[in-house]
């Protein structure tokens, strides 16, 4: 069950919540709705992130933490040595009240080291063992009950805009919109490509919406053999930054793609979004109201899995 979000906190405050989370971009923004409740439970205190910089840069920009910092530059290496520290307080640690890690939980010793840096401390695996959905898991993790806090992430005006500027160099001018986002982080994640071009086209000829195929730093080739396959021409959205794509969500009318970190910050800021799961994987689907979960075989197209795919879009359009 999901509430609506809470007044944001006070300024000023003096106690500092601080997050370890190295995980991909998935990974993290699957991790909202439990910052969220770490900021409910201590208003009051600035909520910080270490995480991969470019991740912990976007949801800094998106209001979703105070502050971020590289996760490499904490130096906790240290703590999984036998004597690491020797109980001492870590400089990066200095300062902080409330610890979370989503990060060494399946060590005991860096568990134990980490527990003497902070007043409290909560080490915890960043995925459930058993079919728990894993945002759900993450949100048990620090101690909040249901009700979560599932509302989409509300774009901030300057990041709307970079995302319009970046669709306009992409060729989109006006009108319904549609990102498709063949690529992944690997490829047993990928639906077929001819999938993703029946999609395509069924967007642009048959519900009338143009569309943008988003290609990421290694979609090169997800995206030309989608390209490959269209009878009508279409833009490609390359590589704009994590925030511009944000941005960029929050103009689509709908938005398609396979299980990835794309698919999750466009189901978190709130587009309406079809996520392509492989059924081992569907753990992994996002928090928003605003997405949907297609189990698929991503090794071929079988039968009946393009129809429910198109089905879910016109659901989506509808």
């Amino acid at each position: 069950m999901c509430t609506t979000r809470p007044s944001p906190r006070s300024a000023g405050s003096e106690t500092r919540t601080l997050v370890l989370h190295p995980g991909a971009l998935g990974d993290v923004l699957l991790a909202i709705p439990a910052l969220r409740a770490l900021r409910r439970a201590r208003p009051d205190a600035s909520l910080e992130l270490a995480a991969q910089p470019r991740i912990g840069a976007l949801l800094t920009a998106l209001g979703i933490v105070d502050a971020h910092r590289s996760f490499e530059t904490l130096g906790l290496d240290v703590l999984f040595t036998d004597g690491g520290e020797g109980g001492q307080p870590m400089p990066a640690l200095t300062g902080v009240n409330r610890l979370v890690s989503w990060f060494g939980a399946r060590d005991p010793g860096f568990v134990g080291r980490l527990r003497a840096q902070a007043p409290d401390v909560v080490v915890a695996s960043s995925v459930p063992r058993d079919g728990t959905l894993v945002w759900r898991h993450l949100l048990a993790t620090v101690g909040d009950a249901e009700p979560a806090d599932c509302t989409p992430v509300a774009v901030p005006a300057a990041v709307r805009e970079a995302g319009r500027m970046a669709l306009a160099r992409a060729g989109w001018t006006h009108g319904p919109l549609a990102i498709v986002h063949p690529g992944a982080g690997g490829v047993t994640k990928r639906w077929p490509a001819v999938g993703f071009a029946r999609v395509v086209e069924h967007l642009v000829a048959g519900a009338g919406v143009d569309v943008l195929l988003h290609e990421g730093p290694t979609d090169a080739d997800a995206v030309a053999g989608v390209q490959a396959l269209l009878t009508h021409r279409c833009g490609v959205l390359a590589q704009p930054s994590l925030p511009e794509l944000a941005g960029a969500f929050h103009h689509v009318t709908a938005y398609v793609g396979n299980d990835s970190g794309v698919s999750h910050l466009a189901a978190a800021v709130g587009a309406r979004a079809l996520s392509l799961f492989a059924a081992e994987n569907v753990r992994w689907q996002a928090w928003s109201p605003t997405a949907r979960a297609r189990i698929v075989t991503t090794g071929a197209v079988v039968p009946g899995d393009a129809a429910h795919v198109l089905a879910d879009v016109d659901a989506m359009l509808g």
